[in-house]
């Protein structure tokens, strides 16, 4: 193991949201004071994903929504979910994860469609989503009113584990008689 290595560890580790290719080469060459290849990054970071897939590490480093990541082996998943139980308050009430589930597959949205299809008023769904940074005002629609335009943000990748909204599932897979 070299110091590159070490100090691309110590990036990955004190990155709270993933820390992208771009980024750690910056950091790096500033750092350094001497530029990096894009090569020998590529190779630091294979040895540093290869070290904690090692079976001796409960964790991993992940790239996800372009970034890399420490995250949790999905062995000790059970573990964390237990653990993260005990926290009431970041769980997400049934008609927040509908209204996140309208927005993540039919966004860009608005407050008019989303209730179009669940049949009742989102004003509070859509604000405690936006609070805990799942959705985000993306512009205005051109029709009557301009109403705001939802989508989902970055963090809703990182929340849900996702490289981008094209790794949702199918909703054919998730409501079988879906046609």
């Amino acid at each position: 193991m070299n110091q590159l290595d070490l100090h691309i560890e110590s990036l990955i580790f004190a990155s709270s949201q993933g820390i992208s290719f771009d980024e750690i080469k910056e950091v790096l060459e500033a750092h350094f004071q001497t530029s990096v290849t894009d090569d020998a990054l590529r190779q630091a970071l294979d040895r540093i994903v290869l070290k904690y897939g090692h079976a001796d590490f409960p964790f991993e480093v992940v790239e996800m929504n372009a970034g890399f990541r420490f995250l949790t082996k999905g062995s000790y998943h059970d573990t964390i979910g237990h653990y993260l139980k005990l926290n009431v308050n970041k769980k997400l009430s049934k008609s927040a994860l509908e209204t996140l589930s309208i927005i993540a597959y039919k966004q860009p949205v608005t407050k008019t469609d989303i209730e179009s299809i669940r049949g009742v008023n989102c004003d509070y769904a859509v604000q405690k989503l936006m609070e805990k940074d799942l959705v985000e005002i993306v512009g205005r629609s051109d029709g009557p009113g301009r109403p705001l335009i939802y989508q989902t943000s970055h963090k809703f990748l990182d929340y849900f584990g996702l490289k981008s909204v094209e790794d949702l599932p199918k909703l054919k897979d998730v409501v079988p008689n879906l046609s």
